[in-house]
């Protein structure tokens, strides 16, 4: 199957999730995933309406950047506070911050470039060391470090990774846990909070945390096949 073929399934897929959660598929933000992708690869998605793609690696977004067309790049990888100065003005949204000493990098260099950066609490909820992310009782205390330190980010919701599982419904309890500490932040009185997504699920899980309450989502495998070796 082509490509657009596999998005078109992809699409379908997540209208039918939100109809099944009693939600309307433009509530939903699918981000394509296209790492180790072509730029020929990523123009055809963008070409039948993707908007919004995300990077994990900063070395890709810089050798795609140029001739890649207009889209909005997500930074959605772990992200090294000497990689941040590369792509700050390239990038939409960072999902992956987890540290205040990242949030204070990506500060220092949103202020070089005049810019107010959106960024998204990379939450670990499964305690996972293999992955990045705050603990979910320690990510309040982290937002209000960095609305109080950084003056140039705006903190826009959560992101989460779920633990990999062969029956996806056993990582509702994570996604449900973090759909739970996002509409409690999201609370929290501050001109430099706004929360907007709830960055969850990907292609092995997206329907389970589109019923827990995810509004976005990060595909790439179901829409592109198969990764290739790592660039």
């Amino acid at each position: 199957m082509s490509i657009v073929k596999n998005l078109e399934s992809v699409r379908k897929n997540l209208a039918e999730c939100c109809a099944a959660a009693g939600r309307k598929p433009d509530e939903v933000l699918l981000v394509a995933v296209t790492k180790t992708r072509s730029v020929y690869e990523i123009n055809e998605i963008v070409c039948a309406g993707v908007t919004d793609i995300g990077e994990n690696k900063v070395q890709e977004i810089l050798d795609k950047f140029q001739d890649v067309l207009s889209v909005r790049w997500h930074m959605i990888g772990h992200l090294q506070r000497n990689k941040v100065k590369y792509i700050i003005d390239k990038v939409c949204m960072i999902h992956s911050v987890d540290s205040l000493k990242l949030a204070e990098e990506i500060d220092r260099r949103a202020e070089q470039h005049g810019i107010i950066m959106d960024i998204l609490i990379q939450v670990n909820a499964a305690g996972e060391e293999s992955k990045s992310g705050v603990a979910p009782d320690g990510t309040e205390k982290l937002i209000m470090a960095i609305l109080k330190s950084c003056r140039n980010i705006r903190i826009r919701g959560l992101m989460h990774i779920a633990p990999v599982s062969e029956n996806p419904e056993d990582v509702a309890v994570y996604f449900s846990q973090v759909k739970a500490l996002y509409d409690l932040c999201g609370k929290i009185d501050h001109e430099r909070l706004n929360f907007r997504y709830l960055s969850m699920g990907m292609s092995g899980d997206y329907p389970v945390a589109v019923a827990e309450g995810s509004n976005l989502v990060r595909v790439g495998t179901a829409i592109f096949g198969a990764r290739m070796a790592a660039v």
